[in-house]
């Protein structure tokens, strides 16, 4: 009987462990802002509910940056080259020779942000900006493209106005309080934590439109071939990240809050709006939110004429029902 169990211990052997599941490979990805903006609360919230393992990808760590190109960058040296970053720096890059195919949407909304001064400024409109030291982000940035479509868009001459890039949105909110300049971009949620320090100028939402894409999904053209399986199965657990926000904005707050060392009940606060104006999108290409992006990019001679779409993008391996 001994004998016949020792012959069977071989193939015992090789049963189990084709039903034990595989073990993951914890990876790293990139998202513009990690920590200061809201862009990654659906990978926070996906990492925290193990969607991104019901999928078949164990992603446990974010790089971030202060927006633009660097973004970019980070996304082509990690192992795992998925990033989701500012659209006008995608398509910059682009243009510029790098190999990044676009294959998804991020944030369909500028509703989040605005410029801001210190509180008792005489600041209270764009127009008021004129003559001033205003800051945004990083060249090629969202902001950078706002701060000028704004602009074009009052009829405010771009010289008029010096335009500074402070980094990120902790350095645009130390530059304003610091005096380094008279104005400066802000978001969530910063903007609601120092709402006594801070004023509204304008936003841009208000001269332009709400919903332009500000964020993409992008990776290498080598990896899409060699990692398909890996950039469905991220771009699933997200996509099941900002459903759950949508089913449980509360909850959803407070993981964020935890992963970026916030405030529960202000976090809570923000989700509310920014799930009222559906700020996430699931990852379908909303063409004409996009357009209008690009127009900023025109603007400062970087895009001649309108993007083509079709060269850029590959919406395969996003879910069934969002693909187009």
């Amino acid at each position: 009987m001994l004998a016949s169990l020792k012959k069977l211990l071989p193939f015992v052997s090789v049963v189990a462990a084709a039903v034990l599941p595989l073990q993951l490979r914890a990876e790293t990805i990139t998202v513009t802002h990690w920590g200061s903006a809201f862009y990654g609360a659906p990978y926070a919230v996906a990492m925290a509910k193990g969607f991104f393992k019901k999928h078949g990808v164990d992603i446990t760590g974010i790089l971030t940056s202060q927006g633009g190109g660097t973004s970019v960058r980070n996304t082509l040296a990690g192992d795992l080259p998925f990033g989701e970053v500012a659209l006008p720096a995608a398509i910059e890059a682009i243009n510029n020779g790098v190999p990044l195919r676009i294959i998804g949407a991020g944030a369909q909304s500028i509703a989040d942000i605005l410029w801001m001064a210190k509180k008792g400024s005489p600041l209270h409109s764009i127009d008021d900006l004129v003559g001033k030291k205003v800051a945004f982000t990083a060249p090629g940035s969202v902001t950078n493209m706002l701060i000028l479509m704004s602009m074009k868009k009052k009829g405010i001459a771009p010289s008029s106005i010096k335009l500074v890039a402070a980094g990120g949105i902790g350095a645009n909110l130390s530059a304003v309080l610091n005096n380094a300049v008279d104005s400066a971009m802000t978001g969530e949620p910063v903007w609601s934590e120092n709402e006594d320090k801070l004023q509204p100028v304008f936003w841009p939402k208000d001269l332009l439109s709400p919903n332009m894409m500000q964020t993409v999904f992008v990776t290498t053209a080598d990896y899409e071939k060699e990692g398909a399986a890996k950039l469905r199965a991220i771009i699933a657990g997200r996509q099941d990240g900002v459903r759950y926000i949508e089913a449980h904005p509360d909850e959803a707050a407070d993981i964020t809050a935890k992963a970026f060392n916030g405030k529960a009940d202000l976090y809570r606060r923000v989700f509310k709006r920014y799930v009222a104006i559906h700020y996430w999108s699931e990852g379908k290409f909303d063409y004409d939110a996009m357009n209008l992006m690009v127009e900023g990019l025109q603007i400062v001679g970087k895009q001649k004429g309108p993007v083509d779409w079709a060269k850029v993008i590959d919406s395969q391996f996003l879910p069934a029902g969002l693909q187009n």
